[in-house]
């Protein structure tokens, strides 16, 4: 499906929708009724939208990655009054290691002022390297996989380096963002393989057999000079919180992510049911509400694929700020038609 129109999404929807208990209509009224969400004045809205479904080699292909971009897309321009122009998106062969880290440097990084709201979201393979520091018990970091992340010849009987994005430098990332009002999405995981059975799931296999690359830890201390933070700062920052903002996983650290199969087109669990929930709202909703009612939604349809899958939230907010809109965007209502 290359394009997903609002009416046609909601149309694709409908046979899933019983699952959460929503009907089709009533969704198409509340749309109808709501319309686009009108910009605030007040700050910029940026996002990176990154989705991969062309894995290659020994990583399975996923199928519903860039469908979850899309519809990340037009939820955000019509229902948080982001600026197209504002959003950038790297799909398939376009979500390189460097392609990624780029765009969030030059699109997000570079751009974004104080008040401002960012978004990164990735959907895509998950997995897990060696963490020289062993932030967690199991001595792992969780990382993103990009297109050109290749496992080593001869995997898993020899291990070594992987071209992943560790979640220290995603940390760092997020640091050097010049604002508080940062949101970023993983629909991805970091337990296991690919595949169970039929079902297909956005985890790669990793473990103590894999390394992060010497370009990766060299990035990292690049960063760790910029932000003018020690190694030893860096990893008890990293130990008490996320960097800023809110990290919303679609997962927990020992579960699996869903690629679903819906009736005519292929989307993640979590991020299908973080837009259909969020889209048929008519008032503002906090970022703790949002997921725990996204969340009853996202470990319903995959339960009914035999799975647990419940996503989880942490943040790192100021005493007046516990709570915020979902997104740090309140929603307005328009008149216009959708």
């Amino acid at each position: 499906m290359s394009n997903i129109k609002r009416r046609h999404f909601l149309q694709l929807a409908g046979s899933t929708l019983a699952t959460v208990g929503i009907s089709q209509l009533d969704i198409m009224h509340q749309g109808d009724r709501y319309g686009q969400v009108l910009a605030q004045n007040t700050s910029r809205k940026l996002a990176l939208l990154v989705g991969i479904n062309q894995y290659s080699g020994i990583i399975p292909p996923l199928k519903g990655c860039v469908t979850d971009v899309q519809l990340q897309q037009e939820l955000l321009v019509h229902r948080f009054g982001f600026n197209p122009q504002n959003i950038l998106t790297l799909t398939d062969q376009q979500a390189t290691r460097k392609g990624i880290l780029t765009a969030f440097e030059e699109h997000l990084i570079n751009q974004a002022k104080p008040g401002d709201v960012v978004v990164f979201h990735f959907s895509g393979h998950g997995s897990r390297v060696i963490d020289p520091d062993r932030d967690q018990p199991d001595g792992f970091n969780s990382t993103l996989v990009p297109i050109d992340s290749k496992l080593p010849e001869g995997y898993p009987i020899t291990g070594g380096v992987v071209s992943d994005i560790m979640g220290h430098t995603l940390f760092l990332l997020m640091s050097a963002l010049n604002t508080e009002n940062v949101t970023v999405v993983l629909d991805s995981c970091h337990s296991g393989g690919g595949t169970r059975g039929n079902l297909r799931v956005r985890s790669r296999f990793g473990g103590d057999k894999l390394q992060p690359s010497p370009v990766e830890l060299d990035y990292q201390k690049q960063w760790l000079r910029r932000l003018n933070l020690s190694p030893e700062q860096f990893i008890e920052l990293r130990r008490k919180n996320v960097a800023k903002g809110v990290v919303i996983a679609s997962a927990k650290r020992d579960e699996l992510a869903v690629d679903m199969t819906f009736s005519d087109f292929h989307a993640g669990a979590f991020t299908y049911s973080l837009t259909q929930y969020l889209w048929q709202q008519t008032n503002n909703q906090s970022i703790n509400n949002a997921i725990i009612n996204v969340g009853r939604n996202t470990a319903t349809l995959a339960y009914n694929q035999g799975r647990y899958q419940n996503p989880q939230v942490e943040s790192n907010l100021s005493q007046e700020n516990t709570n915020p809109p979902i997104y740090f965007t309140p929603k307005k209502q328009s008149q216009r038609k959708l």
